[in-house]
């Protein structure tokens, strides 16, 4: 007797359990060793399938580790599921979000991000030296980030590092710190767990929009960006202040759907970056001059092709590492990399340099300008968000005339700005008054409801403590 045979629909059912069989054995896998120890063969085993079922579903570990990334994303906004949750009307909730409060009063604040040290960009720079502000102005925060998880590197980016297994982890911090101002920075898998959290909680929070993710996406996967900015719009729906650093992205994310858009600056280090004593020694010296330059992540994302092809007297110099550091070497061969640089020797690259050259259309700021004006250097770069709202009118730089061309003009206008003024600009900035916008746009629940909240929270705790097991 034959056996019935089997429907589409069940066969696709069957495989689509074997894939989600074979993601869990890696996300076990991944917790239990190292990256370089993972092999198809104990996936496989953990899986309870053949290796050549692994090899079919996944041809690559690449093709492995992005599938197994999107599906822990996908893992992390599921609908949780149902179960008791403490009553609260939406009107309380808006009102929460909104109560007025002394800003200045210290408060125990909860920061979760994806992007954290050893992490080298703006993001973690602008984060560190918040979190260390706050910390001076009598604030007590709590840092949720990937060093304190197992990771694994972003597929296509392996220098970025991607925190697996947090949700409960991110759970049981929320309970022992009772903050009282929630901030998420970033969309990944730490940002998303809070979130999570937050909305099932009822939990007002902010977040913040550090980079222009669905740009930088789309730059890197044939994905569209209706695709990004959908996500991004679900992400920061709930939040109560959404805090962007220039008005070009206010209006930018605007005109995109986004709401509930708050201002929140940006500062530089003016001691750390500062122009060339005449004591210092010109890192550059040995190059042939002008020097154009320029400092961050090595990747497609950051259009630095649109630097390195513009024909420029001189030398073009590359600071920093990168996807593409090695494609890029390979290509412009009279150009000068010299990988990361931090501390006082990327100080001196920035102060010995002519002309800062800033191509990219992607970030939301671009900290590397202030630190490039800091250091009395001017800035050359596209009319993009960042720049655009920085430059016009500081004498500090100068814009090209479109998002495509006249790169090249405004490099050379730039070697005319005075150095002084440059310098004078950047010290209209400060991390302190950043901190301030930060604090200020924090809008936690009032201090009675709060108490409530983390009081019954610890009661519900120690009930099901109590609770015998069933047999």
């Amino acid at each position: 007797m034959r056996p019935p045979a089997i429907s589409p629909n069940q066969r696709e059912k069957q495989r689509e359990e074997t894939r989600e069989q074979i993601l869990r054995a890696v996300g076990r896998q991944l917790e239990a060793g190292p990256l370089e120890d993972l092999s198809f063969a104990d996936i496989a085993k953990d899986a309870r399938v053949g290796e050549r079922t692994v090899y079919r579903y996944f041809p690559t570990k690449e093709a492995l580790l992005g599938a197994f990334w999107a599906w822990m994303q996908s893992q992390a906004v599921a609908p949780p599921p149902e179960k008791p949750r403490p009553a609260r009307s939406l009107p309380r909730i808006r009102e929460a979000i909104n109560a007025p409060r002394d800003a200045w009063r210290p408060m125990r604040i909860l920061l979760a991000t994806d992007a954290w040290e050893p992490q080298v960009n703006g993001v973690v720079r602008t984060l560190t030296r918040v979190v260390s502000e706050l910390k001076a102005m009598g604030h007590t925060v709590e840092v949720i980030s990937p060093d304190q998880f197992k990771t694994f590197p972003l597929p296509t980016y392996a220098e970025i590092k991607v925190a697996i297994g947090v949700y409960e982890p991110v759970q049981e911090r929320f309970k022992a710190f009772e903050p009282e101002a929630i901030h998420i920075a970033t969309e990944g898998p730490i940002g998303l767990a809070a979130r999570r959290i937050c909305v099932e909680w009822k939990l007002p929070f902010t977040t913040s929009y550090h980079t222009r993710f669905p740009e930088y996406v789309s730059a890197r996967l044939p994905l569209p960006l209706a695709a990004g900015y959908a996500y991004m719009k679900w992400f920061h729906k709930p939040s109560g202040r959404l805090m962007v650093a220039t008005p070009t992205m206010r209006d930018e994310l605007s005109e995109h759907g986004f709401r509930n858009i708050s201002a929140w600056s940006r500062g530089v280090d003016t001691e750390t970056f500062h122009p060339r004593r005449p004591d210092e020694p010109d890192v550059f010296a040995h190059l042939a001059k002008p020097v154009f330059l320029y400092v961050g992540r090595v990747a497609v994302e950051k259009n630095i092709e649109a630097f390195l092809a513009v024909d420029l007297p001189g030398t073009k110099v590359v600071v920093g590492p990168g996807p593409q550091l090695e494609e890029l070497k390979a290509k412009y061969k009279s150009a000068v990399f010299t990988g990361p640089k931090s501390g006082d020797d990327l100080a001196a690259h920035f102060a010995c340099a002519d002309v800062f050259v800033f191509p990219s259309l992607t970030d939301t700021f671009g900290l590397v300008i202030l630190e490039a004006m800091a250091s009395g250097t001017p800035v050359a770069a596209y009319p993009a968000p960042g720049p655009i709202d920085i430059i016009p009118g500081s004498g500090a730089g100068t814009l090209a005339v479109g998002a495509t061309e006249g790169l090249r003009e405004a490099c050379l206008e730039a070697l005319n700005c005075d150095r002084g003024q440059v310098r004078a600009f950047a010290e209209k900035f400060s991390w302190r008054a950043c901190a301030e916008d930060f604090v200020k746009n924090l809008q936690p629940y009032p201090e009675p409801e709060k108490t409530r909240f983390w009081r019954r929270l610890r009661r519900l705790a120690r009930v099901r403590r109590r609770r015998p097991e069933v047999a």
